[in-house]
């Protein structure tokens, strides 16, 4: 079994920035992506990122690119969400999951097969 547990969430001014941070333990490596998603008030969750592990390649949602950034810390088996520029758009709950497939992008979405793990979530604010 594994563990997500996010962390970083918090209140911003918009043009700010946060690291959100997604923590993985336990002792299954049975998962081959990790995947960011959100969920803002009213509205269905959504991809907003992913890494695949077996090459480090990453994906983004179109509408995020070039605010978000996702990357991993393999010693400390750690993943991270760099949110720049932030918009009051971007107030959600971020999640963070563990998909045992693969995950990609096509035509500006991200795209995952089978999330096997969730974080609990956490709180991302933005004020204008």
């Amino acid at each position: 079994q594994v563990q997500l547990v996010e962390s970083g969430g918090g209140l911003v001014q918009a043009g700010g920035s946060l690291r959100l941070s997604c923590a993985a333990s336990g002792l299954a490596l049975d998962y081959s992506a990790i995947a960011w998603f959100r969920q803002a008030p009213g509205k269905e969750r959504e991809p907003v990122s992913c890494i695949r592990l077996s090459d480090g390649n990453t994906f983004y949602k179109a509408t995020v690119e070039g605010r978000f950034t996702i990357s991993r810390e393999d010693a400390k088996n750690t993943f991270y969400l760099q949110i720049n520029n932030l918009e009051p758009e971007d107030t959600a709950v971020y999640y963070c999951a563990a998909d045992e497939v693969d995950c990609y992008s096509d035509y500006g979405r991200v795209i995952y097969y089978n999330i096997k793990y969730w974080g609990k979530g956490i709180l991302v604010t933005v004020s204008p």
